[in-house]
């Protein structure tokens, strides 16, 4: 069977399609919930309850329909195969219009294939059962996600690329933050050398990420999943000798403080890091996260809080918003190291 026949645009896909073909069929049984338990699982992962009867009737099978199972197969082996590893893959991609609703909800199916081997590893590790479960319940925030962002239910492309990390082992959430395994890049590795630190391009990083529908960014939030995360990943990764965290986001573009106060969640944010380098312009970007509607003209989106005024005023004079990326030592105490706030 040819793969690409799923893929919406095979060249833009052909990476995704070639690593998918190479590794083949998995060397482990793919299984999904039965119809009944499905339910349940479905909840476990916080997926909205709207979704639900959707997934149960869609629930695929390889004597229903072999062609979309083997697909399955291929993009469970994708998420499965890297267990635990910090690699990058080629990120999935949207599906076939043919799919019709079973394409807007495969990439669950995929997750939920993958769910019993990275709960193996998680216990394997010893890792706590409520870290797990606040993990993997990242798919449900995913799909509320995509409701927001296009009124429907389903998972898009990006946000199941995104959610590999989660069922990899890469990814945790500690309270407020979550935190990814990972390695520094080459730009900020260099930014951390050349401040006298002895870490560089290549060496372990925690990758910060802030998750949507979880309240506000405080402070006090963000010192407390700190504190776990520096528990954390020396008792659970050992071997991962890890001093630098990392963030890239839309949160750490300096031009905020232009229209934030200095007190403000975000900016109190900002002020713990680096800044490393600044993104290429993407106004997308942002409005997705700030707004979550995508192509909405300007003068039709809410104007109702301080950063949301702040985003509209911006490009409607003319501007862009970038993100940046920053990043600060964990045991800044030790090293004599301080974060400083980024230059504007």
């Amino acid at each position: 069977m040819d793969i690409g026949e799923f893929v919406k645009d095979r060249a833009r896909a052909a990476e995704l399609i070639g690593h998918l073909e190479s590794i083949g069929r998995p060397d482990f049984d793919v299984r999904l919930p039965a119809v009944e338990d499905l339910p349940q699982v479905l909840l476990d992962l916080a997926v909205p309850h709207e979704d639900i009867d959707l997934l149960v009737a869609q629930l695929p099978s390889p004597e229903r329909d072999p062609r979309t199972w083997r697909l399955l197969e291929c993009c469970t082996h994708a998420v499965v195969r890297p267990m635990g590893a910090i690699e990058e893959w080629p990120p999935f991609q949207t599906l076939a219009p043919s799919m019709g609703i079973l394409g807007r909800y495969f990439y669950v199916y995929v997750f939920l294939a993958a769910l019993p081997h990275v709960q193996d590893f998680h216990r394997a590790r010893g890792i706590p059962e409520d870290v797990s479960r606040s993990t993997f319940a990242d798919l449900g925030r995913c799909m509320a996600d995509h409701h927001y962002w296009y009124g429907v239910g389903g998972l898009d492309a990006m946000l199941a690329s995104w959610l590999r990390l989660h069922f990899s082992g890469a990814i945790y959430q500690l309270g407020r933050l979550q935190f990814q395994r990972a390695r520094l890049g080459n730009r900020t590795g260099q930014g951390v050398s050349a401040s006298g630190l002895p870490y560089g391009p290549g060496d372990h990083t925690l990758g910060m990420h802030i998750p949507a529908w979880y309240g506000p960014l405080t402070p006090a939030a963000c010192e407390r999943s700190l504190a776990a995360a520096r528990e954390f990943f020396p008792r659970y990764f050992p071997a991962e000798d890890c001093h630098i965290a990392t963030c890239h986001s839309w949160l750490l573009d300096t031009q905020l403080a232009e229209y934030l106060p200095a007190d403000s969640n975000i900016l109190q944010f900002q002020r713990r890091f680096r800044l490393a380098h600044e993104s290429a312009a993407d106004d997308a970007d942002t409005l997705r996260f700030v707004f979550g509607r995508i192509g909405t003209p300007l003068d039709q989106l809410p104007r109702e809080t301080r950063l949301q005024r702040a985003i509209l005023d911006h490009l409607k004079a003319g501007r862009h918003w970038h993100g940046g990326a920053g990043w600060f030592a964990l045991d800044g105490e030790r090293h004599g190291f301080e974060p400083t706030a980024p230059s504007h």
